[in-house]
């Protein structure tokens, strides 16, 4: 899948304005579900599943010998939702921004924040080790080591965040659905790709990230700011 390269300048024109913008959630950590409660521990060290979990990784590696998409996972690595808003751009059909489209800005950067809350708790219990850590070897972005390493494997951040973006933005444009679910499930691989997460890591974010966006459906505040973006996303497309 040919992505279109986004321009650095641009990239880092969101970067600052998102810093500016204030941060709102629709539920505090402690009002969404408990993945430690209602998900099951990662594979363990002995099982078939972690068996497989080894053979994606090696999978991955061997995906950083292609350059387009050893650049794709750089890209997919930056923590920042501006990187990744300018990721889903190309296949949701619009150039996001928080002066260009304002409402849909705001929806995804409040409900993001509020869904990745979520991956808090099963982190600090489970204490994966990351999939680089465990065989001594380098992620494909170095320079992140150490904050990765800080931070436990399961489930992904990354990921909550991708494909929290494609539920979000499909439901905006469902007309895009296929792209923008493509795109979302690419930026979970990229994590594998990188060697900062497990394959069953990505698995499970995707499910999560699906708990948190369903937890969205009850806030009348979530619906009423669909519905503004929604209408944003219909006005602009007009010719």
């Amino acid at each position: 899948m040919k992505i279109t390269r986004i321009l650095v300048p641009l990239m880092l024109l969101f970067t600052l304005n998102l810093g500016a913008q204030q941060k709102h959630t629709y539920f505090t950590m402690d009002e969404l579900p408990d993945l430690v409660k209602c998900l099951p521990a990662p594979p363990d060290t002995l099982s078939d599943a972690f068996t497989y979990d080894i053979k994606r990784y090696f999978w991955g590696k061997a995906q950083r010998n292609d350059p387009e998409r050893a650049a794709i996972a750089l890209r997919d690595a930056v923590w920042t939702l501006p990187a990744l808003f300018a990721e889903m751009s190309v296949p949701f059909g619009m150039e996001l921004s928080p002066e260009g489209t304002p409402e849909i800005w705001k929806l995804l950067t409040d409900a993001i924040s509020t869904i990745e809350q979520i991956r808090v708790r099963p982190k600090a219990h489970f204490k994966r080790m990351r999939p680089f850590e465990r065989f001594h070897e380098h992620v494909l972005n170095p320079e992140e080591e150490a904050e990765l390493k800080g931070e436990g494997s399961y489930p992904s951040g990354h990921t909550i965040r991708g494909w929290s973006a494609a539920l979000l933005l499909s439901e905006i444009n469902p007309a895009a659905a296929n792209a923008i679910f493509a795109r979302g499930w690419m930026y979970g691989e990229s994590r594998v790709i990188t060697g900062a997460h497990w394959q069953s890591d990505v698995d499970a974010s995707r499910v999560i990230a699906g708990i948190g966006y369903a937890k969205l459906q009850t806030s009348p505040e979530f619906r009423a700011q669909m519905e503004k973006a929604k209408a944003e996303f219909i006005s602009l497309s007009r010719p």
